[in-house]
C-alpha cells in the first residue's frame, strides 16, 4: 500500500518537530511527542504558537532550560516549559499525511490554517498514485509493527487522526497496510 517516508516529534506543542529514524508508538502516540507546553511564568498561562509565531521555527533540544532560554530570546519575554498533561480535547495520538496531500496543498488545496510547508504531522507516508488517507476514516492500520485506527480527517490540518490500537516501533521505511476494514 505504501511506506512510512518519514517520522517527527515534537517534544514542545508550538515548536518545530525533529526527524527521528525510528518511535517507539504507545496509546498516547509517539514516546515524548508534544509532552511539554510553553508558559507565561507570570500569569501561567500557556503560550501558542498562535499568538506567537516566530516558535514555529525553534526547534527543541530535549533540554528544558535551554529551549526555555532560546524561546525568551526569540519571544523577547521569559517563559518556561510545563508538562503538557492530558491530551486536549479532540487531539489524536498520531498524525498522518501522505506526500500526495502535502503535493496538493502546495497547489492550492489547504484548509484554512493548515501549512503545506509544515503540515506538522508525525507520520508521512509515500502512497501510491491515487491512494488517498482521507479514505482510511473507519479503517484499521499497520505501520510497521504499530496498528493504528484513523478516526477522523483534521479540521485545520492536512492528513489524518488515528488512534493506536496495537503499540510497537515504526520505522521511516516500514511497510504501510490496510488491515480489516
Amino acid at each position: 500500500m505504501g511506506s512510512v517516508a518519514q517520522l517527527s516529534v515534537y517534544p514542545v506543542k508550538s515548536l518545530a518537530g525533529r526527524t527521528v529514524g525510528a518511535a517507539e508508538v504507545g496509546p498516547a502516540g509517539l514516546a515524548g511527542d508534544r509532552a511539554w507546553i510553553v508558559v507565561d511564568p507570570a500569569t501561567g498561562e500557556r503560550v501558542t504558537v498562535k499568538a506567537s509565531p516566530a516558535m514555529a521555527e525553534v526547534v527543541a533540544t530535549g533540554d528544558g532550560e535551554a529551549d526555555a532560554a532560546t524561546l525568551a530570546a526569540v519571544l523577547g519575554r521569559p517563559v518556561r516549559l510545563a508538562r503538557a498533561g492530558a491530551p486536549q480535547p479532540g487531539a489524536a495520538a498520531v498524525h498522518l499525511v501522505s506526500r500526495a496531500a502535502v503535493d496538493r496543498a502546495a497547489a492550492g488545496e489547504v484548509p484554512e490554517g493548515c501549512s503545506a510547508d509544515d503540515p506538522r504531522a508525525n507520520v508521512v507516508l509515500d502512497l501510491p498514485d491515487g491512494a488517498d488517507e482521507r479514505s482510511w476514516v473507519g479503517r484499521t492500520l499497520r505501520l510497521g509493527e504499530v496498528e493504528v485506527h484513523v478516526t477522523r480527517t483534521p479540521k485545520h490540518c492536512l492528513g489524518v487522526y488515528a488512534e493506536v490500537r496495537s503499540a510497537g516501533t515504526v520505522r521511516t521505511g516500514d511497510p504501510v497496510e490496510l488491515v480489516g476494514p
